[in-house]
């Protein structure tokens, strides 16, 4: 890419937000609202999904695209990279956690609706 002002700046506050993320106590904060707002999205998607019926299954169609993608990138790079640990950036860790958040929520509302 060229180095225009743009991307510059685009490095640069990409860095920033890399290097405030650096703390532990920070890092996890973060993953841990991820993981609290993906359980509350699927809480509240097959919610307000189920108030129109006809949408149900367009939504658990796009629900289960999204997060087999999220799979599928997430772990190729785990396949590529063998030290994950040393490489894994924030924006990955936060996407994965999403992603266990709103398996777990949409696991809660399956359970809460066959009982």
């Amino acid at each position: 890419m060229q180095k225009t002002r743009l991307n510059l700046l685009l490095d640069q506050s990409v860095t920033k937000i890399d290097l405030f993320f650096i703390n532990p106590w920070r890092r996890i904060s973060l993953i841990l609202i991820s993981l609290l707002l993906g359980s509350f999205m699927g809480t509240a998607i097959p919610t307000t999904a189920g108030q129109k019926s006809s949408v149900d299954l367009v939504v658990a169609v796009f629900l289960v695209i999204f997060t087999e993608t999220i799979s599928i990138f997430i772990y190729r790079r785990k396949k590529e990279n063998k030290t994950i640990e040393n490489n894994n950036s924030i924006f990955i860790s936060v996407l994965n956690s999403f992603k266990i958040g709103l398996t777990f929520g949409l696991y809660l509302e399956a359970v809460k609706l066959a009982t």
